[in-house]
């Protein structure tokens, strides 16, 4: 909810303007993040005037002030969530309010104003509806729904802003890798981190991404397609590239386990992995834990044999299956079940049944 001192804005006050012109709806699933709606919606804030009036208006181009302060001192975040279309076509968006929730974290640590997190929801229901017919019919694509704040303060001087927009676009959403097919491979070397004791790696930011990219280049030289995230002298497992990680194993206890990292500052919260603990724990098949995990626990239990799957998770990805980590000049082979038993493969499906309407569920929010 909305700090009571800063009213929100309210989804009843909604403006929509339709476009004139709307554009031609591509028959294929282009490349993630490349094709967008006919609309976007924006909300505009002022220390003065409060929140304005929510606006659904067609897609276009921003224009800020060159000395805005989200150019120059990154005071900005984002979110990241999809609707799915449904066997029955109606259209789903999956544990939204985790999203909104994350959101007004992440506008907290920003220093930008705080909303009433339903409201939003509201108005990005509002949104999609008005776009829904660029939501794919297919069940391995989605129309990503991507909200964002931004400082618009037009002045230079690292302060809290007295302006600030938050705005909404989306765009389709076919696989987030090249081929989703293959399992991963992961560079890890301590040289580079992501997020740190005290820092914003809880809070899903621009800065965490770009700071990530050079790392992300030098892990394609040593022949992997993203970065295994390490921190601290004991060279503790974090994150893989852009995603959670999960570790499914016999533990050094001898015991079946589905391990993550825990939530301690440098972790983000991903609503992808919250549903995978939930939903694992409610199996009560093994033990699942978030606990601290290190590169050398990893490489004993691969030399003993207890590993069965590591895979990353999020929004954009899903589940995805890591195959070799690159670590200390030796290549680690990551063993993988046999397919019709695969970890990996179960929750996948239990959770797309779920976005896709297939299997009944309070996490899917109807539009």
């Amino acid at each position: 909810m909305a700090d009571s001192s800063t009213p929100s804005f309210k989804a009843a006050d909604l403006v929509i303007q339709l476009s004139s012109s709307p554009n031609t709806k591509p028959c294929d699933v282009f490349s993630f993040g490349t094709v967008f709606t006919d609309h976007m919606l924006t909300i505009e804030w002022s220390v003065t005037e409060g929140w304005q009036a929510p606006l659904i208006k067609p897609f276009e181009n921003l224009s800020v002030h060159p000395a805005c302060s989200s150019l120059h001192y990154g005071v900005q975040l984002f979110e990241g969530l999809k609707a799915y279309r449904g066997d029955d076509n109606r259209l789903r968006l999956f544990r939204p309010m985790l999203n909104m929730n994350r959101m007004c974290n992440s506008a907290k640590r920003a220093c930008l104003p705080a909303f009433d997190q339903s409201e939003l929801l509201e108005c990005i229901r509002r949104l999609v509806e008005t776009d829904q017919g660029w939501v794919p019919h297919s069940d391995s694509a989605g129309l990503y729904i991507r909200p964002t704040f931004i400082s618009t303060e037009p002045s230079l001087g690292v302060k809290k802003p007295n302006h600030a927009l938050l705005y909404v676009i989306l765009c389709q959403a076919g696989p987030y890798f090249t081929n989703d097919a293959e399992a991963l491979s992961l560079w890890a070397d301590p040289k580079y981190t992501r997020a740190w004791k005290g820092g914003t790696g809880d809070c899903k930011m621009g800065g965490n991404y770009g700071c990530s990219l050079l790392a992300q280049y030098e892990a394609v030289d040593y022949g992997c397609q993203q970065v295994l995230w390490l921190y601290g002298e004991d060279h503790q497992i974090t994150e893989a590239g852009t995603m959670n990680i999960f570790l499914h194993w016999i533990s050094e206890d001898g015991e079946e386990e589905l391990a993550t990292p825990p939530l301690d500052g440098i972790i983000l919260p991903g609503v992808t992995r919250q549903s995978i603990l939930e939903l694992t724990r409610n199996w009560g098949e093994f033990k699942v834990t978030e606990r601290y995990l290190t590169m050398s626990q990893l490489c004993c239990a691969l030399k003993q044999q207890r590993v069965r799957e590591i895979f990353g998770s999020g929004t954009a990805c899903m589940i995805c299956p890591i195959g070799h980590i690159v670590y200390q000049g030796e290549n680690l082979n990551i063993p993988c079940q046999e397919k019709d038993s695969q970890l990996t493969l179960r929750i996948a499906k239990e959770l797309t049944d779920i976005q896709y309407g297939r299997t009944p569920s309070d996490w899917a929010f109807l539009v």
